[in-house]
């Protein structure tokens, strides 16, 4: 058996909302018609109740000056005015009613005289306003009574009930209509960004979503699941990357292994132990090394690091301590930049090592807030190649030799990690003759770069 919620589930949200947003609109619209009843026969009472005192005044002042006029004047339809004895018997009346038969008994005269106007049925009328009211007559006690039915009353509110009825269930209809179209007309971009990711998801690969015209919650939802998708597809091509690089450049290492390892097991006198680690270290530290660099590429991005504002002095310090042996580095300047300092201190070592493999004699990093600037005085990189350094596995033809070039992911993965901080890495001519690479690093967080933005755009 299904539960309800399981049924209610089941429905679109389309139209779950229509139909509670339809049935609170009913509810009030009830409310609404009840509440319209009641002040309209609590208004039309009143007047009753208005005219039935002023009728009475006007008897009483006769009855006081002893003019009462023959028959009681009851202008209204269905007016009834008699004055009544102690015993209830009628003195004078209006036209429409009977000079034997007082509109109230003597039980209900003694029990509403003077109790102010009251709904009672008496003779003459199922329901009808009253009011006993009492006054003297040639001296004597009287009792003038006024009543006025409420059959228009009550033909009024019937007739508004009936109107309501019918009012309510159209009025109701016709909001839901116009709830389901407002409802489908915002609800479309949900839609189109529903169809655009099952296609993604479908179609595999890169892919976008529509982005609405309109700068509200959706749009930014939309352009929230785009950044996603682009980080998406940014880390399964780095595991493309990945996967592709690997299978390319540890063939040849992995090469070399094979034909030591098939020219030792096939004479084995030719080559002592000592000669055949001596021979396996080199390629298997290589294989190593490229590896280690193979996965940092594949990593950056995936999952950002902790980043906080760290200084630039100490990592310059940190990565010269660990880089290859080789030049003093000189170091100058001070600064600070917002960075995770692993990444950061593996990305100032990288441009160390570069520097001191190729330079003659001199290695100069200067130091500023939010930039690192290393200079050599080596032979420097033709302005053709600059950029095309920082692609991977390239080696110029002066660093071809591995020992010389190492794995050619070093300006890569310097590349890689800046952009990943928000900076950047620029090559250029050194003022020392040789090569400089400007690297430029974030300052501040991304909050305080839009709120820093919105200032500027102020003023």
């Amino acid at each position: 058996m299904t539960s309800p919620s399981r049924s209610w589930g089941g429905l679109s949200l389309r139209l779950r909302l229509t139909l509670v947003t339809a049935g609170l609109l009913a509810v009030g619209l009830v409310f609404g018609a009840v509440a319209l009843t009641s002040v309209v026969s609590a208004s039309r009472i009143s007047v009753l109740d208005e005219l039935a005192q002023a009728r009475a005044t006007t008897i009483i002042r006769l009855a006081e000056e002893d003019r009462l006029p023959e028959p009681l004047p009851a202008e209204e339809a269905g007016e009834i005015a008699q004055v009544l004895d102690g015993q209830g018997l009628v003195l004078a009346s209006s036209a429409n009613a009977s000079r034997t038969l007082p509109v109230l008994s003597a039980d209900d005269l003694v029990r509403f005289r003077g109790a102010g106007p009251a709904t009672l049925g008496s003779a003459y009328d199922e329901q009808a306003r009253m009011v006993a009211v009492a006054a003297s007559l040639r001296g004597d006690p009287v009792t003038v009574v006024v009543s006025l039915p409420l059959r228009d009353v009550e033909g009024v509110l019937h007739a508004l009930r009936v109107s309501l009825v019918g009012v309510v269930p159209t009025l109701t209809l016709l909001l839901a209509a116009v709830i389901w179209l407002a409802l489908g007309r915002a609800l479309r971009p949900v839609e189109q960004l529903r169809s655009a990711a099952a296609r993604v998801a479908r179609e595999g690969g890169p892919g976008a979503l529509p982005v609405p015209d309109a700068d509200d919650e959706l749009g930014a939802l939309a352009r929230t699941l785009n950044e996603m998708l682009d980080r998406l597809e940014r880390a399964a091509a780095r595991q493309r990357a990945f996967v592709e690089d690997a299978a390319h450049e540890l063939r040849s290492p992995i090469s070399v292994l094979r034909a030591t390892v098939e020219i030792a097991r096939t004479h084995p006198d030719a080559m002592r132990t000592d000669e055949l680690a001596a021979d396996l270290e080199p390629e298997v530290l290589r294989m190593q090394s490229l590896v280690d660099d193979l996965l940092l590429l594949a990593r950056v991005g995936a999952a950002p690091a902790e980043r906080a504002e760290h200084d630039l002095r100490q990592i310059v310090a940190d990565a010269a301590s660990a880089a290859r042996p080789g030049l003093a580095v000189e170091v100058r300047g001070e600064g600070v930049a917002r960075v995770a300092p692993a990444a950061a201190t593996r990305v100032v070592r990288n441009l160390i090592d570069n520097a001191t493999r190729h330079a003659k004699s001199r290695v100069r990093v200067t130091i500023s807030d939010g930039c690192i600037v290393v200079d050599d005085d080596g032979a420097g990189i033709a302005e053709q190649d600059r950029e095309r350094v920082f692609e991977r596995f390239v080696r110029l033809e002066e660093a071809r030799d591995r020992e010389a070039g190492g794995s050619g992911l070093g300006l890569a993965i310097v590349r890689e990690i800046a952009r990943d901080h928000g900076g950047d890495v620029t090559l250029g001519d050194s003022e020392l003759g040789g090569l400089r690479a400007v690297l430029t690093l974030p300052v501040e967080g991304p909050q305080e770069n839009s709120h820093r933005r919105e200032e500027n755009s102020r003023t």
